[in-house]
C-alpha cells in the first residue's frame, strides 16, 4: 500500500463523528439529491494526511474536493523551469482513490502568481507573445499532467471589477481582453474531458453578475467550453440578502450555464468599513472591537448561523446548483481568522475548532433531506 493510501486508511478510522446523543452523524453526501456535488476545500496538511481528524470528516461527508492553495501558480510553478508537483500529485491520488470528483484551482489569477511570470526582458513589461507562451506552457504542463484525473478546473478567477468591467490585471495588460478566451481554449486543448469554470465573488451584485454572464456568453459564442459559473460565496451571517442570492442563481440558470457555489463560508464577525485600508494602529482597534467571539459562538448566534445555512441551501436546491463546496473543513481551518486582520477568531463552518458538529451541520443535513424528497 502506498504512503498516500495508508494515510487515507488511517483517516477513515478518524472519521467516526458522534452526536451528543451517541449516534453516528449522517454523512451529508448520503442525504443530498442526485445531481448535486457536495464538496470541501482541503489544505495541504489534510491532503497529505497529516490532519487526520479533518481529513476523516472530509472523506465521510463529501464527494468532491478542491485544493486550497497547492495548485495555485506560486505553489506548483514557483520558478520558470521548476514545477513542484508532489503535493498536487498526493491530492489528486487521494481524491481518485476515494472516488471523489477532483477540482483543480486555479489556472489564471492575478494573485498568488510569481513576479517572474509577468517580467519582461531587461526590466521591461512583458510582451503579448511571451505572456501567451508562458500561459500555454503552464496550462499544458499542469492540466496535461492530470488529464483524465482532475474532473474540473477553475480556469480564470476574479477577472471582474465590482461594476462588471474587466479588472486591469497583469494578464489583461500583457495579453489583452482575449486572455480569458485564450486560457479556456488552452485548458480545453490540454484536457478535452475536463469541465471548465469561470470563478468570482460578489456575483450577487447585479453589475458584477452581468459581467460574468457576458464573459461566459462571449466564450460560448466563440465555441469554447464553459461548464459553470462559480460564485465563491464568502458571505456573512446576514449579508448578502437572500433575495439577491435567489436572483443571481436564477439568472445564471436562465443563461444555460450551471451555477456553482465554490468557496462557501459564513463570516459571523462584525465588519468595519476601514478594515481593509486602515493603518496598523487602527487595525488593532478594529480587531479589538470586532473579535467578539474569541471563546466560541453563543447559542443564539449558533442558531442564527444554522438558519442562514438552511436558507441558502434551500435556494441552492431550488435553482439546481451543480456543486456546493465549503471553503475549509472545520473552524480551525478557516482563512477568515486572518482576513482582513490577522488574529480574529471566526466560526464560519459546520464543525467547530474541535471537530464537533455545530447546529449549522444539522440545518444543512435537514435541507439536503428536504431537497432529496422533492
Amino acid at each position: 500500500m502506498s504512503r498516500s493510501l495508508a494515510l487515507v486508511a488511517g483517516a477513515a478510522l478518524a472519521a467516526a463523528v458522534v452526536h451528543a446523543s451517541g449516534s453516528e452523524a449522517p454523512a451529508l453526501k448520503s442525504l443530498k439529491p442526485a445531481g448535486l456535488r457536495l464538496g470541501v476545500a482541503l489544505s495541504q496538511k489534510q491532503s497529505d494526511g497529516e490532519d487526520k481528524a479533518a481529513l476523516g470528516l472530509a472523506l465521510r461527508h463529501f464527494d468532491q474536493v478542491s485544493p486550497e492553495n497547492l495548485l495555485k501558480w506560486e505553489r506548483v510553478h514557483p520558478e520558470p523551469e521548476r514545477y513542484e508537483f508532489g503535493p498536487a500529485d498526493r491530492y489528486v491520488e487521494l481524491g481518485r482513490s476515494r472516488g471523489l470528483f477532483v477540482v483543480g484551482h486555479v489556472l489564471v489569477w492575478h494573485q498568488q502568481t510569481p513576479a517572474w511570470v509577468f517580467a519582461g526582458e531587461g526590466g521591461q513589461p512583458i510582451d503579448r507573445a511571451t505572456a501567451l507562451a508562458r500561459l500555454k506552457s503552464h496550462i499544458d504542463a499542469v492540466v496535461g499532467r492530470y488529464r483524465g484525473r482532475i474532473g474540473g478546473w477553475d480556469v480564470v478567477n476574479e477577472a471582474l471589477e465590482e461594476d462588471g468591467t474587466l479588472r486591469k490585471t497583469p494578464w489583461r495588460t500583457a495579453i489583452g481582453d482575449d486572455y480569458i478566451a485564450r486560457a479556456f481554449a488552452l485548458a480545453h486543448a490540454a484536457d478535452p474531458t475536463a469541465e471548465l469554470y469561470y470563478n468570482d465573488y460578489n456575483l450577487w451584485k447585479p453589475a458584477k453578475r452581468a459581467g460574468a454572464l457576458r464573459i461566459v456568453a462571449q466564450l460560448k459564442a466563440q465555441g469554447l467550453r464553459v461548464d459553470g459559473i462559480g460564485e465563491q460565496a464568502h458571505w456573512g451571517i446576514d449579508d448578502p440578502p437572500l433575495a439577491a442570492i435567489d436572483e443571481t442563481l436564477a439568472a445564471i440558470r436562465a443563461s444555460g450555464t450551471r451555477a456553482l457555489i465554490t468557496e462557501l463560508d459564513m463570516d459571523v464577525l462584525p465588519r468595519d468599513p476601514d478594515m481593509w485600508g486602515a493603518d496598523l494602529a487602527k487595525k488593532q482597534k478594529i480587531k479589538a472591537a470586532t473579535n467578539v467571539y474569541p471563546q466560541g459562538l453563543p447559542d443564539d448566534v449558533q442558531q442564527r448561523l444554522a438558519r442562514r445555512y438552511a436558507d441558502v441551501f434551500a435556494l441552492f436546491l431550488k435553482h439546481d446548483v451543480g456543486r456546493v463546496t465549503f471553503w475549509g473543513v472545520t473552524d480551525a481551518d478557516t482563512w477568515l481568522d486572518d482576513f482582513p486582520i490577522p488574529g480574529r477568531v471566526n466560526h464560519p463552518l459546520l464543525w467547530d475548532r474541535d471537530g464537533r458538529e455545530k447546529p449549522a451541520f444539522a440545518a444543512v443535513a435537514e435541507a439536503l433531506r428536504q431537497g432529496a424528497r422533492r
